[in-house]
């Protein structure tokens, strides 16, 4: 049997191998399969196995690591996904889970009302046109002439109105003094003169409007009362020589405007002509111009009064509503 390299020992051939040489230490022992050659063969067999199953170790460890590194990659991937797939949901029931709140009530609009009673003051401007006439004992028209006298009028009114929907219907009452007083001279006999004085009047009617909140516009219309006095004058002096007093009732339309600038208090401006017609007075004397005749004479008058009213609500809300929308 050949000696083994130094350092090493063996066995004899024909039993179990317990190597000492670095080479082999660690080899397990090898049977020998009946002679030294074929004892030497299989431990260098098994050493270089051994190196072989080494080396692929080593590369099998190279590619579990980089297999280990790949899948790491796609492990921290999957749950990157997962974690952006999953904040989808969580930030919808983050909104959906954010307290209610309730919306804001929506605005109260002030609607002025016009129901109610109401107490006013009216000033302003009339003019009364007339037409003087002779009426004789036969029946005849004797014309003298026409003339217009213009003044101031004052006075107050009262009323009520009831409001439905942006309609507005009113009953009023009013009344005025006047001073519309104008002296002509007269066409049939110069010596005198005819004199028209208009201190009174009164209107009763009806109105019908439609509002826009504080603003109203309305028309009116029904029956006008005047006091009048009606005067023959001697030209020279002045002096009254017959006189008659008479009160008439005519017609009126008008048109006014109004405007709420506080819950009870509403400024307006109107205006209203009134259909006199004519009247048939007698003189308690003989008539100076036309003897026998009685006189005959034509009014209209137009007029025109600022206002301002007080609304007391009675009957009525009194003040703005709210309407709600």
């Amino acid at each position: 049997m050949k000696a083994l390299p130094a350092g090493g020992a063996s066995m004899s051939i024909g039993s179990w191998h317990t190597s000492t040489s670095p080479e082999l230490r660690g080899v397990p022992n090898l049977p020998d399969c009946g002679g030294p050659e074929t004892s030497l063969y299989s431990v260098f067999r098994y050493k270089c196995s051994r190196r072989l199953r080494l080396g692929v170790r080593l590369i099998s460890a190279k590619q579990k690591r980089k297999g280990y590194c790949e899948m790491k990659k796609i492990f921290v991937g999957a749950i990157g996904a997962l974690a952006i797939g999953m904040s989808a949901p969580a930030s919808a029931a983050d909104l959906a889970a954010r307290p209610y709140t309730k919306a804001p009530p929506a605005p109260v609009v002030a609607v002025y009302d016009w129901t109610g009673f109401y107490i006013g003051a009216n000033g302003g401007w009339a003019n009364s046109h007339n037409c003087w006439d002779f009426l004789t004992a036969g029946g005849a028209i004797v014309a003298d002439a026409c003339s217009d006298r213009s003044g101031g009028v004052i006075g107050g009114q009262v009323g009520y109105r009831w409001q439905s929907a942006g309609w507005v219907f009113g009953l009023e009452a009013q009344g005025n003094w006047a001073d519309l007083n104008r002296t002509r001279v007269s066409l049939i006999n110069p010596a005198f003169s005819t004199r028209v004085k208009t201190d009174g009047i009164g209107l009763f009617t009806g109105q019908i409007g439609y509002a826009w909140n504080a603003a109203l516009l309305y028309v009116k219309g029904g029956a006008a009362v005047t006091g009048n006095t009606f005067s023959i004058l001697d030209t020279a002096t002045g002096t009254t020589l017959a006189s008659a007093d008479s009160t008439r009732w005519g017609a009126t339309v008008g048109v006014g405007f109004e405007y709420g600038f506080t819950p009870n208090w509403s400024v307006g401006v109107e205006y209203d002509h009134l259909f006199m017609g004519h009247n048939n007075n007698s003189f308690s004397v003989v008539n100076p111009i036309v003897a026998g005749a009685i006189n005959r004479v034509d009014q209209d008058i137009d007029m025109v009064t600022l206002r301002l009213n007080y609304r007391f609500g009675w009957g009525g809300v009194g003040a703005p509503v709210a309407a709600r929308y």
